[in-house]
């Protein structure tokens, strides 16, 4: 589990905004990249981010 302060500071590699955490994943609240969690460790690379999908757009 992320710990709430470590949540509090991240940020969006790309837009440079807050993220939120959905389950497994750290999600960008602008641009919707879904980054991974391996080991309790969020990876917050561009590469490694999944891109949201069509149904999730403008959410």
């Amino acid at each position: 589990m992320i710990d709430k302060e470590l949540l509090e500071i991240l940020a969006c590699p790309v837009c440079k905004v807050e993220v939120r955490l959905e389950g497994e994943q750290i999600v960008c609240t602008k641009c919707g990249l879904r980054f991974p969690i391996r080991d309790d460790i969020p990876v917050m690379l561009e590469e490694e981010a999944e891109r949201p999908s069509e149904d999730r757009a403008g959410t």
